[in-house]
């Protein structure tokens, strides 16, 4: 594993260890997030944003993740459609992601705390 990337232990006994990768969070969050109805895609910094323009897809785009005591805090920031409901939407964001999160890795989820950055307006054909 690369020295400059972050991995967090969730396993060490007579087996072995198995760590997880920060990225690899961020990901499952990511996914998780863009599974609910009425999220249109993830928000990202200008970066992200010309990466995806350039094909290449950025699961972990607009996702912070904090961990401290193997328990995770979340920042998402995502843009939403149009029309929907943004609590009911950003609700279902937060009980997505803490599910995934913690199903997936076996830490405990602390907070997802959801920001929206704009609003996409359907395009027509």
């Amino acid at each position: 594993m690369a020295e400059d990337r972050k991995a967090y232990m969730i396993k060490d006994d007579n087996l072995g260890e198995v760590r997880i990768a920060d990225e690899v969070i961020a990901i499952i969050a990511g996914l998780a997030a863009t599974e609910v109805e009425g999220v249109s895609s993830m928000a990202g910094n200008i970066t992200n944003e010309l990466v995806s323009k350039l094909g290449m897809k950025n699961l972990s785009k607009g996702i912070k993740i904090e961990i401290k005591d193997n328990a995770v805090k979340v920042d998402v920031a995502l843009n939403i459609r149009f029309g929907y409901a943004i609590p009911k939407v950003s609700m279902k964001v937060q009980e997505r992601v803490k599910s995934a999160i913690e199903n997936m890795t076996g830490l405990q989820v602390n907070g997802v705390n959801v920001s929206i950055a704009s609003v996409e307006m359907e395009k027509h054909k």
